[in-house]
């Protein structure tokens, strides 16, 4: 008996087979990724509040900062913020360290469905180095706020791990939502951009 190749896709609830290892844009729906963006939560759930910080959350935050950082951006690179981390639909969101601790190229299978997010939206597969940085910063300055708020970070270890906000920045008032809220409100911000 022949065996069987271990399976590589994941089923999505619009009905999608995503390949893990060989994503196809043609297997990508926004309603999946906001569905399960909604219920993949930041800081592995260690974070104050009845209801998890979520990653859609944590995204329509980064788009905002991003916007705040630079506010004549294009509405597409605006959308590339909001979906800097949409790959954790269906990987999940890794903490850094555990990254490192498993030791597979795991940055390359994060771009490899990034890309292929972003061909399925009508973006560059890959983002100008510029463009990365700003969204780095972006979501450094978001992990900040996260902690200091929501995780329990005193704001002198924040700052050590991911820098100072810039003063001008507005301080947001993290609440973290219910996952159908939590949806609904990355959904309506992808609408917005990509209209």
């Amino acid at each position: 008996m022949a065996k069987l190749q271990p399976r590589a896709w994941q089923r999505m609830l619009s009905g999608r087979r995503l390949d893990l290892l060989d994503p196809s844009p043609l297997d990508i729906e926004i309603e999946d990724i906001a569905h399960g963006l909604a219920r993949v939560a930041r800081w592995n759930g260690q974070t104050k509040g009845e209801h998890a910080f979520s990653v859609a959350q944590h995204c329509v935050l980064v788009e905002r900062i991003t916007a705040d950082l630079n506010p004549r951006l294009t509405r597409d690179v605006r959308l590339m913020a909001l979906l800097h981390d949409a790959q954790e639909y269906v990987i999940g969101d890794l903490i850094s360290p555990f990254k490192v601790a498993i030791g597979i190229d795991y940055k390359a299978l994060e771009l490899k469905l990034q890309s292929a997010i972003h061909i399925r939206f009508g973006l560059p597969p890959k983002a100008s180095v510029a463009l990365t940085t700003l969204f780095k910063k972006a979501d450094l300055i978001a992990a900040y706020f996260e902690a200091t708020q929501l995780a329990g970070f005193e704001p002198a270890v924040a700052r050590r791990f991911f820098g100072i906000p810039p003063k001008t920045l507005r301080t947001p008032r993290l609440v973290p939502l219910a996952t159908g809220e939590a949806q609904a409100q990355f959904l309506q911000r992808f609408q917005r951009l990509a209209a």
